[in-house]
């Protein structure tokens, strides 16, 4: 009987090693027989069987066909730690004070929220196959497959608190663009305060979350969900939720390494950091305003005091939207912003 949903969110709380195991022997896309699995593993076919349906339940697209086995729709790599480390720029390693990939966790904004600040200049780098409890901006959630995302956090200590802190995420999407382009990825945009998009659709997203002492430095997590393969029936329950979602498979991008995608957004992102501490939004606000979806459409935006409704004017030199009202030019640092038709 397969179990319920509860369940596997269980197994993946306990970072169970089989569905983990399983997982890896599947990533090249081929099709590997239950006994075969079992062999392996040193379990028995029974417990392959139970992995699988795990693996399906945290949304994995898996195909079962009799006299073959089992396959994962889309092959991917799994995550792997030493192999992300040796493919960061050479001029980002030595800010890099670990990189940690593990099966599953809650969040990897929260591992790292609740770890000491890195010494300053340096970065702590953590990614999970899973999370159970991944989330977005204004406490949405963020879904992604086993396999189907890149799901990445990466804390920096500032010597101190930056002028433009509050322009941050504009500065890692532009960052993310960057990498992204680096894969071939080309026709990408940025949605104000901090979707990446390709045409309408999301392909990935950027929460930043700031803890600072009242006199001292400051330290950002910066999380970063880029959508790799999702599949079909994930893409569904994320469009249910009322997000049209996409990711780089859709795009065209064969089977691009997940290794390699972090460490070029890793990489991509510390330059900018160690910019950004030098120079503020100055070097980024010009590739941000060129990738910019929202300029010159009908948007509302939803703020704390309330909706307001406009036309998307671009963003001032401190990344904050502005928006041209029948009052006026209203400007937003923060806010949540949807397209309306026009």
């Amino acid at each position: 009987m397969a179990r319920s949903s509860g369940s596997a969110h269980r197994e993946a709380n306990d970072a169970t090693p089989l569905t983990a195991r399983v997982f890896a022997h599947l990533c090249d896309g081929r099709f590997h027989s239950g006994e075969q699995l079992a062999q392996a593993l040193g379990v028995s076919r029974s417990a392959i069987w139970k992995a699988a349906g795990t693996l399906r339940e945290l949304g994995a697209t898996l195909h079962a066909v009799r006299n073959r086995g089992y396959r994962l729709a889309s092959a991917s790599d799994p995550l792997d730690a030493a192999k992300i480390r040796e493919r960061l720029a050479p001029e980002v390693r030595d800010h890099v004070r670990s990189v940690e990939a593990t099966w599953s966790i809650a969040s990897t904004n929260s591992v790292l929220l609740g770890r000491a600040n890195p010494p300053s200049g340096t970065s702590e780098v953590f990614l999970t196959e899973y999370q159970t409890a991944g989330r977005g901006r204004r406490g949405r959630a963020w879904l992604a497959s086993p396999g189907g995302a890149i799901c990445l956090s990466l804390s920096w200590t500032f010597r101190e608190v930056p002028r433009d802190l509050g322009a941050l995420s504009l500065v890692i999407g532009v960052c993310a663009l960057r990498a992204l382009r680096e894969l071939g990825v080309a026709g990408a945009g940025l949605k104000w305060p901090n979707d990446l998009l390709l045409g309408e659709r999301k392909l990935g997203g950027v929460l930043i979350e700031l803890r600072a002492e009242s006199a001292g430095p400051a330290c950002v997590v910066i999380g970063i969900g880029v959508n790799m393969a999702l599949g079909a029936t994930l893409l569904q329950r994320i469009a249910e939720t009322g997000m049209a979602a996409t990711d780089l498979k859709s795009a065209g991008l064969a089977e691009p390494s997940r290794n390699s995608v972090a460490a070029g957004l890793v990489s991509a992102c510390l330059q900018g950091l160690l910019a950004f501490e030098r120079e503020g939004l100055k070097p980024f606000i010009e590739e941000w305003r060129a990738a910019d979806a929202l300029r010159g459409r009908p948007v509302d935006v939803t703020a704390e005091e309330g909706i307001a409704h406009g036309v998307a004017r671009g963003v001032d030199v401190h990344g904050a939207l502005l928006l041209e009202t029948p009052q006026g030019v209203r400007r937003f640092i923060a806010g949540d912003v949807t397209v309306r038709p026009g």
